[in-house]
Order: structure tokens, then sequence, then C-alpha cells
């Protein structure tokens, strides 16, 4: 069972906080990859003229990184605790929905497309945002408290 900071055991909304947050940090760090991201001599800072690609697939700018990043330390942050793991899973699911819905509406090539996103970003947004919603808000044994497993086997 994996320990947290005080030597007590982490919650599994706790652990799943703790993955998806380094998952961000890591898809940050990418970013700032040659190789692994596209057309990397064509990264700018924000804005729909970025051309570098993570992946090949989606679209990133130096702002974009550097807020993957900052979104992961967040969430490495807050899963010190139940209540904050909850919120970084619940809370940046629904931030990833609305960005989702950003991504539907802006014309991918107007200045309004500062991040910058893509369509292949737009059905990752949709993704992270429903699963990470779905993580903070049921992720848990006991309703509320992100507790761990409590069965008839685990009692004495």
């Amino acid at each position: 069972m994996a320990r947290n900071a005080r030597g007590g055991s982490r919650t599994r909304v706790q652990l799943a906080a703790l993955a998806v947050a380094g998952l961000f940090v890591l898809l940050g760090v990418l970013g700032f990859v040659p190789g692994v991201t596209t057309d990397y001599d064509g990264m700018r800072f924000a804005g729909h003229h970025s051309e570098a690609k993570l992946l090949g697939l989606f679209q990133v700018s130096v702002l974009h990184n550097i807020l993957h990043l900052g979104f992961g330390l967040v969430g490495l942050i807050l899963a010190r605790r139940i209540a904050g793991a909850r919120l970084f899973l619940a809370g940046g699911g629904a931030l990833y929905l609305g960005l989702w819905l950003y991504g539907l509406a802006v014309n991918q090539e107007s200045a309004a497309n500062l991040i910058p996103v893509n369509d292949a970003a737009n059905w990752l947004h949709l993704f992270l945002g429903f699963g990470m919603l779905a993580l903070g808000l049921l992720l848990s044994d006991r309703v509320g408290t992100g507790g761990r497993l409590d069965t008839p086997f685990d009692r004495p």
C-alpha cells in the first residue's frame, strides 16, 4: 500500500490524482522535447500560429506546455490530502470540459485560439474532462470520504 508524507496510507482518490498530475507534468516536459514534439522549430509562445505538435497530433505552444506543467504541479500538491485530490480531479475535470467547449467554439485560425487547440486536442480534452470528473466524484469506497476499502473481509 502506498504511503503518504505522514506515513499513513494514501487513498485511491489520492493515487489517481497523483497519477493524473504526473501525466500532466510529463506532457508539459515532453512538449519541450524536439522529436517528441514535431515541428519544434515552429513553436510559438502562444496562439494558433504555433506549428509544433506533441506526438505529431496535439498542437502545442510554450504557453500550452507551461499550463500543463503548472496544472500537474498543482495536482501533485493537492493530492497530499483527500479533499485536495478530489478538488484537483473533479475541478480539473470540469475545467477540461470547459476547455473542450472553448475548443469547439473558437475558430482555430483566429487570434482567440490562444492556447492553441486543434481537433485532436479537443477530443483529448473531452476524454480528460470526463475521466477526471468521474475519478474525482466517484472514486470513493465510502461516499464523501475518499477512504480506504472497507469490506467485511477487512474487519477484525
